[in-house]
């Protein structure tokens, strides 16, 4: 049985641990900011035990000849090769021996540090690959990680720790995600590092749902946001949003409506129409927040997969974030495309982003949290409402704001930061996602005309949004 972390043991310890355990034999292969994890392992002495091998392969065409060319050498995509190559070799080279190291495992990294010139911050992707025992499929966990510490020799530190903690729960944590991704940041800060994407596979991790790994990094607070595909696969942000467009809408998807949906396809039509992106097509992202999951905080993993799978269901990408309010998103962007970045809202919200209150504690308030949502190209794209099914619509222009911001508001909506979506369904301009639940929930049938027809289908096939009615009548 592998510990529990009842104790939290420092880097050196840990490292010294690997290395007296004779049935851990492997590989360190590290591009980019030294070899700050192999280091470990030789300082705390008895690395014979350990380490077959250690490779730094600085060298492009170095790099390029042992793993295959690339196009980016900080990326996934490289550390998959360096993986998958330097396990290949070991086990090749451990073929027809009888070693008392017996389960092998390879770790890599491949990290660019800090770049003033640049304007980059540090960052990059390590892994394991690893045999729970000998001569099984090895199983494997990757992470991305930003390193925020502004000196290079701090980075390195960093990142050196980082690797022992990833090393040392994949072999002692029982296989437990939750337990290993409790344990990266020992001896770290959010101050120092960020993990913003982790991915476990592997028959040690076959019951594993990477997107509840996505939620656990979010409510932990080892990252602002999480984002994954429709399909369900993790990414992390530069990976689908580097330099494109994006449109995005927040909400609790509880379910999705069809006024939902229609908000941010007409958006995204509108944007086309209009050039804004350039010619590109926008990448559509769904965000949740947790406060959208779960007023304290503590998600229901089922409730929170049935939302995704819906979302899924139509094709969207996925942010789960802790993000309150909407300049907190254009930051988050920011990060990853310089690109134009578009935001689906409805009149409700578009109230309370120009209410004084949503942005207390920012030391320059609304000013402040203006300037921050609009940085670069930026967009509200605003789909129109109304209280009843025959009362007015209201609209960007009839929009009631409070009078100390309404210069501000047309200022914005003069240069183009806030737009009409001009293209509507007037017949679901009343529908709120808590009315269809409540009819969903009470059987009445008509919720099915509120919702996008494959969401109604998913919804009726795995009986969903049904425990809580179960929940609130025991």
């Amino acid at each position: 049985m592998g510990l529990k972390m009842e104790q939290v043991l420092s880097t050196a310890q840990k490292a010294l641990q690997i290395n007296l355990d004779l049935k851990k034999f492997g590989t360190f292969a590290e591009i980019g900011a030294g070899q700050e994890v192999a280091r470990w392992f030789f300082h705390v002495g008895r690395a014979a035990g350990t380490v077959a091998k250690s490779i730094s392969a600085y060298d492009m065409a170095v790099s390029d000849s042992l793993y295959g060319k690339t196009d980016r050498y900080v990326s996934r995509a490289r550390l998959e090769a360096m993986l998958a190559t330097e396990f290949v070799a070991l086990q090749k080279r451990q073929a027809g021996r009888a070693p008392q190291h017996d389960a092998l495992f390879v770790f890599a990294d491949t990290v660019a540090t800090r770049s003033v010139s640049q304007h980059r911050l540090g960052q990059g992707w390590l892994g394991i690959r690893f045999q729970n025992h000998p001569g099984e499929e090895p199983s494997e966990i990757i992470i991305h990680a930003a390193i925020n510490d502004s000196e290079s020799v701090l980075e390195q530190e960093a990142l050196g720790i980082l690797g022992v903690n990833l090393i040392y729960g994949a072999f002692y944590c029982d296989c437990e995600p939750k337990v290993v991704i409790g344990s990266l940041m020992d001896g770290l800060n959010r101050r120092r590092a960020e993990i913003d994407m982790i991915r476990f596979s592997g028959p040690a991790f076959s019951k594993v749902d990477n997107r509840l790994m996505s939620l656990q990094l979010v409510e932990s607070q080892l990252t602002d946001a999480a984002l994954f595909t429709a399909a369900g696969d993790v990414v992390q942000p530069s990976e689908v949003l580097y330099g494109k467009p994006v449109l995005i809408e927040r909400g609790s998807f509880y379910p999705i409506t069809k006024l939902t949906l229609d908000m941010l396809l007409q958006a995204q039509k509108q944007l086309a129409a209009q050039g804004a992106t350039g010619g590109q097509p926008p990448v559509l992202v769904m965000e949740m927040t947790l406060n959208n999951l779960s007023t304290t905080r503590q998600v229901d993993p089922k409730d929170f997969l049935a939302r995704v799978d819906l979302l899924g269901a139509l094709g969207m990408m996925v942010m789960v974030s802790n993000h309150t309010r909407f300049d907190e998103v254009t930051s988050y962007l920011r990060k990853a495309t310089q690109n134009c970045i578009a935001m689906a809202v409805g009149i409700p919200t578009l109230r309370e982003i120009f209410m004084e209150e949503y942005y207390a504690d920012l030391p320059g308030g609304i000013l402040e949290g203006m300037g921050r949502l609009f940085q670069g190209n930026v967009k509200l794209l605003v789909y129109p409402t109304r209280e009843t099914a025959d009362g007015p619509v209201e609209t960007v222009e009839s929009v009631d704001i409070d009078p100390r911001q309404r210069s501000l508001y047309q200022y914005l909506l003069d240069r183009g930061g806030i737009v009409a979506i001009e293209e509507f369904d007037s017949t679901q301009l009343h529908i709120r996602p808590q009315e269809v639940l409540s009819k969903l929930q009470s059987g009445d049938p008509s919720w099915e005309t509120m919702v996008p027809p494959e969401v109604a289908k998913l919804i009726r096939e795995r009986n969903l949004f049904q425990v809580e009615t179960e929940t609130r009548t025991q």
